[in-house]
């Protein structure tokens, strides 16, 4: 797996061979509890997105004046003419339905996905790296969708679905995480359940995520984050032509330590890698 977005994996199932479909990729869900603003997006075990602190009241202003109405140098301009300077938010998006190839289509997240997230909160590495639940509940696996909505109507990224064409299960996730789009670049992270792994999934979702990423959406940098052990994801990245540009030493929490990362990019003016384009299906 790559680091996942937000709501990425952990992934133990990338030592298997790289036709296994580790699938971990610490960007796998953007809005997961990424580190500082690093644009990752792996799920670190706290969620950006999470509800403020129960009970409290957004609205209630502790140090407020007790008498405001005394306060007359204040321009009652200024917060609305501070609103018009202010740069615009992210807009949000749709996340589209594409094919994987011929057996597996990327689509928006739904309530029926739930026994995906079941099957993915008992693995070991996932909820390490993303907001899956470590504990299943329906209660928790809702919020984790409604998550993944929220993540697209805020603009935060597309997280994708990977599903079986043949049964219409739902095996995996992929997610686009646009935190550093105004830079230019933009992450991908994913995680694959045991039964959607050694079936070419995870190399097949990347691979059309990272086309349409570079040539449909144009944006001119993408990268993975994968931790040093996992060389079946490694490998994935490489054969659809990401390239190592080297080691963040202790980049991202996972569990109850940091960890490095070897960081993968891909840029839209790269060529082709392995004698075809990088962007071919």
């Amino acid at each position: 797996m790559a680091a996942p977005e937000p709501d990425a994996p952990r992934e133990p199932e990338a030592l298997a061979d790289a036709e296994t479909d580790p699938g971990v990729a610490t960007e796998a869900d953007p809005g997961a509890g990424a580190d500082a603003d690093t644009g990752r997006e792996a799920d670190t075990g706290t969620d950006p997105n999470q509800d403020p602190t129960p009970g409290a009241d957004p609205n209630q202003h502790t140090d407020a004046d007790p008498n405001p109405d005394a306060n007359t140098d204040t321009d009652p301009n200024q917060d609305a003419d501070a609103e018009a300077d202010a740069p615009p938010g992210p807009e949000p998006v749709t996340v589209p339905s594409m094919s994987a190839g011929p057996d597996f289509v990327l689509r928006p997240w739904e309530m029926s996905d739930l026994p995906l997230v079941r099957e993915a909160s008992q693995d070991p590495y996932i909820p390490l790296i993303t907001t899956i639940p470590a504990r299943y509940s329906d209660a928790a696996a809702e919020a984790f969708v409604r998550r993944q909505w929220e993540r697209a109507a805020t603009g935060a990224g597309y997280p994708f679905a990977i599903v079986r064409s043949r049964d219409r299960r739902p095996v995996g996730s992929i997610g686009l995480w646009l935190r550093e789009l105004p830079e230019g670049r933009a992450s991908i992270g994913y995680w694959m359940v045991a039964s959607g792994r050694g079936q070419g999934v995870t190399r097949a979702a990347l691979r059309t995520v990272t086309s349409w990423a570079l040539r449909d959406l144009g944006i001119p940098r993408l990268q993975l984050f994968i931790e040093p052990w996992n060389t079946a994801s490694a490998r994935i990245a490489v054969d659809v032509g990401y390239r190592r540009e080297g080691l963040l030493r202790g980049w991202q929490r996972v569990g109850d330590e940091r960890r490095d990362m070897a960081v993968y990019g891909l840029l839209n003016t790269d060529g082709p890698a392995d004698g075809r384009a990088v962007t071919a299906d």
